[in-house]
């Protein structure tokens, strides 16, 4: 085993924290640690926390990590911040929101920036996650950036999704457009004290109540999860007292952060939907859809970079091509796609012509 990996199982702060750069910057043999790491992994609760800029996700975590260690756990944040695209660089601030828990050692708080990677999260935050289940984290916290209505990266690599709202979201028809709202496991409208509150939990009620409609019309279940497609309809009861099988409907909470207001009846819902994951046949299957999408990304990930590694010359020779309108893009790709799969990338030196390509 790694020598870093055996530190991290050993739950050396600093060691773990080492890991968790050569992981995040792929340097080195990270992806040593990470197999040697893999095996004890599976343990934690992935928590992801998502929303719009301002709807106070840093707080809200912050408060999170209180509830969570008041109940003996261990607790790790991934707390994402946006790159510049002009200066590369990134102010990672979101952490400056939880300082009541840096000098507890049964907390570890990491920033990522995302280096340009779209979706609210880094490419490596799925893979720092894991680190950080092998250190030994109950539960970790993963805090995306500031995000619109369609980043949700975050759904195929956390166990449950809390998406913070806020008073002044939008009307209806804002409410019900897909996206976002449509990823949530749990809803927090936070703010909660401020003007327009019970009309964004109004609309946050339509949302779901259409979406039900449209997935028992459609035979479609509702959410980011496909995998809930024959189960039973929503709100059966398990006669055995367990939770409730079938879709599971997303709940509810206002919240106020500041105020630590809201937040024990939060993770009180946030708990059912991890008792739904956990403890159901639609929810088990939901882990495994979840698991699928995530594998298909690592796989996507790992072609993209075999290519690019292999073709080299020839890669840039065909950008050249398709700049001078001597081959269309979608030729270009067939034909470097061909190369690859045959190896042909291998022999492809110097100046590559379109026909070459091939």
């Amino acid at each position: 085993m790694h020598p870093l990996a055996e530190k991290v199982l050993a739950r050396d702060m600093r060691a773990t924290a080492r890991a968790c750069r050569l992981v995040d910057d792929r340097a080195g043999d990270h992806a040593a640690i990470l197999k040697d790491l893999f095996p004890h992994t599976g343990r934690a609760w992935v928590l992801g926390v998502t929303g719009n800029p301002g709807a106070g996700k840093s707080t809200l975590t912050d408060r999170l990590i209180g509830v969570f260690r008041k109940q003996g756990r261990r607790v790790a944040v991934v707390a994402v911040d946006p790159t510049s695209p002009f200066t590369g660089g990134a102010i990672l601030g979101d952490r400056i929101r939880m300082q009541a828990h840096f000098g507890d050692p049964d907390v570890f708080i990491r920033s990522l920036a995302t280096r340009g990677a779209l979706g609210g999260l880094s490419r490596s935050a799925a893979d720092i996650a894991r680190v950080l289940d092998a250190w030994g984290a109950d539960v970790v916290l993963v805090e995306t950036v500031g995000v619109g209505q369609d980043e949700l990266e975050i759904t195929r690599m956390a166990h449950t999704t809390l998406v913070v709202a806020a008073p002044g979201m939008g009307d209806e028809v804002q409410a019900i457009k897909a996206g976002i709202l449509e990823c949530a496991d749990v809803f927090a409208v936070n703010k909660a004290d401020r003007d327009g509150a019970d009309a964004a939990v109004r609309d946050l009620e339509l949302m779901i109540a259409l979406g039900s409609e449209v997935a028992q019309a459609s035979g479609r279940a509702r959410g980011h999860s496909a995998a809930a497609l024959h189960a039973r309809a929503a709100g059966a009861v398990d006669p055995s007292g367990g939770p409730p099988e079938g879709p599971w409907v997303p709940a509810i909470a206002r919240t106020v952060a500041t105020r630590n207001e809201g937040v024990a009846a939060l993770v009180d819902r946030l708990e059912g939907h991890r008792a739904w994951l956990f403890g159901t046949e639609a929810g088990a299957a939901c882990r495994e859809e979840r698991l699928r999408e995530a594998m298909h990304v690592q796989l996507r990930d790992a072609l993209t970079d075999a290519a690019v590694a292999a073709l080299g010359p020839a890669l840039e020779a065909a950008v050249r091509a398709v700049a001078r309108r001597e081959v269309d893009p979608y030729t270009a790709s067939e034909r470097l796609v061909e190369a690859f799969r045959t190896g042909a990338a291998a022999a492809l030196g110097g100046v590559v012509t379109p026909g070459d390509v091939a």
